[in-house]
């Protein structure tokens, strides 16, 4: 009798990045904070380069540089002297340690060397330590970045007497979409406390003399405030409540917590503005109604060239969602729905977007790398694709399908920092963008060319 079995195949570009990436980018979201992995010098590079190239921007992180000699006895002292360099070169008020593979391996206890670090120098003016465990084997750059956020909020955070600035949670997003949640906020008059803001400080002008640290980013006052808030609105449908910062903060300080989708088209856009309208007790201003007005009308201006079209989706769990229940609104279809993430929610929370609006549900997969979602994506044909830079070779090169890039890395095209996504206005710009690739495809393709529409 034979057996026989699915081989198992290693990783073949992988849909995500590593933890300690995403750590970093939540650190980037505080002011006057240096991100510090305590690992090999080679994982701050690789990830200075990825950052670098989407945002345009420098990326200063550091690292305890552990080598053969700290892998067998420890990188305890490379921890203690590294972050002590931070403080000659950088005077920073905050020093957020990420671990990484190797230290999570050899088994270092970051917790308790930065205990140690805190009691051997208490002498010298240290700046708040935040710690994280963040090995690349746990989980994707989405889980780094979201455990960072927690971990800021329960080692910042202070008990205070209640105030009006409301919290705001708004995950792995562009600098773009959180200067325009903040714009949406303050149309409503309501003071706001958004972590983490990295809209300067991976987003700034054009300095004469270079910043070792830029300006920008969530203040430490207002991080240990966050306890006082009157509600915490936290955007992700496939974060848990239990487990999430926003869920941590309900916990520990009684904060209401509104947990919301990323507001990426109408319906989930609505679903925030009815929140705001409720802590301001005002109706939604007019320049936002007008953007709202103007998005039906080009939903009915441009139905008819994509509607029916096929798309595949791919990126991070919840930009995934957020762009599908987008996709399902103005007519598109979804046909694959793929992510490296691995949260075991994306499913369920597919099917809440899409309901009523699809009858027949997309191809879900989780955990999954781009040989996956390539080989699926064949049998599926669909027309266009939404997702990074990383998919271009094996989806729209491949299959010859428009590419829409959103998320995070865009490294082949300019500008991935000011690309908007959320509100109306966001929705407006991604469904021009799906509009114009499909009737670009059209005209590229046809023996004629099409000079009108």
């Amino acid at each position: 009798m034979m057996i026989s079995k699915q081989t198992y195949a290693s990783t073949t570009n992988a849909c995500k990045l590593c933890k300690p990436l995403g750590a970093t980018m939540a650190f980037k979201g505080i002011e006057g904070c240096v991100p510090f992995l305590h690992g090999s010098q080679g994982c701050a590079t690789y990830m200075r380069r990825y950052i670098i190239s989407h945002f345009r921007e420098p990326m200063d992180i550091a690292s305890s540089s552990l080598g053969e000699k700290e892998a067998v006895y420890g990188g305890g002292a490379n921890l203690k002297k590294g972050i002590l360099n931070v403080m000659k070169k950088y005077e920073p008020s905050v020093v957020g340690v990420a671990t990484t593979c190797l230290t999570e391996i050899i088994g270092d206890d970051a917790p308790r060397l930065v205990k140690e670090f805190q009691s051997e120098f208490s002498d010298l003016d240290l700046p708040r330590i935040v710690t994280v465990s963040t090995p690349s084997f746990g989980g994707t750059h989405m889980e780094g970045f979201n455990a960072t956020v927690k971990a800021v909020v329960d080692q910042l955070t202070e008990a205070t007497e209640a105030h009006p600035t409301v919290n705001l949670l708004p995950g792995f997003v562009s600098p773009e979409d959180l200067r325009h949640l903040k714009e949406i906020v303050q149309g409503f008059d309501l003071p706001l406390t958004m972590l983490p803001d990295y809209s300067e400080t991976l987003d700034g002008p054009s300095l004469e003399e270079y910043q070792k640290i830029p300006d920008g980013g969530t203040s430490l006052a207002q991080i240990q405030a966050m306890a006082g808030a009157p509600a915490t609105i936290e955007f992700g449908r496939t974060l848990d409540p239990k487990t999430s910062a926003g869920g941590l903060l309900e916990a520990r300080h009684g904060i209401p917590l509104y947990s919301l989708g990323l507001p990426l088209g109408i319906r989930e856009t609505d679903a925030l503005f009815r929140v705001l309208e409720k802590f301001s007790r005002r109706p939604t201003p007019r320049r936002f109604e007008l953007e709202r007005g103007r998005l039906v009308d080009a939903y009915v201006d441009g139905h008819k060239y994509i509607f029916g079209k096929k798309a595949v989706v791919y990126g991070e769990e919840d930009l995934v969602v957020g762009l599908t229940a987008f996709l399902a609104e103005i007519g598109v279809k979804p046909v694959l729905v793929a992510s490296g993430g691995n949260s075991g929610r994306m499913a369920e929370a597919i099917k809440t977007v899409c309901s009523p609006m699809l009858p027949e549900l997309p191809l879900v997969r989780e955990g999954v790398d781009f040989f996956e979602i390539a080989e699926l994506a064949k049998g599926l044909k669909p027309d266009l694709a939404l997702g990074n830079s990383k998919g271009y070779r094996v989806l729209a090169k491949e299959l010859d399908i428009p590419l829409i890039r959103v998320g995070f890395p865009i490294h082949d095209r300019f500008g991935a920092q000011r690309v908007l996504h959320l509100g109306y206005r966001g929705a407006q710009g991604l469904f021009d963008a799906v509009v114009n690739a499909v009737l670009q495809k059209t005209q590229d393709d046809s023996d004629i060319g099409y000079g009108y529409f």
